[in-house]
């Protein structure tokens, strides 16, 4: 089954995410995801919207639970549809920050263990594979929205990715 295939069978989004990327110089904080959703990946900070909350209240809630940082300054810089074919509850959308501005210094809590590294060497091997086709985009200073398809956990069947100028909310 190809993405556009899957998307029009299940064009309902069940939850909505957020993902934030914290920046300093030429370096990204990631973190070791320990517990839940993703456990054992490098990945971005963020979470679910919990229900009557913003995107932008997620966005900061989510980044004080997992790394002990209040986000100060940040800019969306993609929206992207995330399909798993094995497991349609977790079918997500989800919207991608840079954060620019915070304050605190990151932190380990019990679901992550924050960790700076080169933009030049971000571990692709160790985080969702669909990282590889948009951060460094982004990184780039790219805007994207775009959708992938996963067969299970670890295996993206498809995937498409279009440059968008900026995003009007959040």
């Amino acid at each position: 089954m190809t993405l556009t295939e899957y998307q029009q069978r299940h064009p309902e989004i069940p939850r909505l995410v957020t993902l934030a990327y914290l920046l300093r110089e030429d370096e990204i904080l990631l973190a070791h995801k320990k517990m839940g959703f993703g456990e054992g990946n490098i990945k971005g900070i963020g979470g679910k919207v919990e229900k009557g909350e913003s995107i932008k209240e997620c966005l900061i809630r989510e980044v004080q639970e997992e790394v002990d940082v209040t986000v100060t300054d940040y800019e969306k810089v993609a929206v992207l549809d995330a399909f798993f074919l094995h497991k349609e509850k977790w079918n997500q959308r989800i919207h991608a920050f840079i954060v620019t501005k915070w304050e605190g210094e990151p932190s380990e809590t019990d679901e992550m263990r924050p960790c700076w590294f080169k933009q030049s060497a971000i571990p692709y091997d160790r985080m969702w594979e669909d990282n590889q086709y948009w951060l460094p985009r982004v990184l780039q200073g790219e805007k994207l929205e775009g959708a992938f398809l996963f067969a299970d956990e670890s295996t993206m069947k498809d995937h498409q990715l279009t440059p968008v100028k900026q995003f009007s909310d959040v």
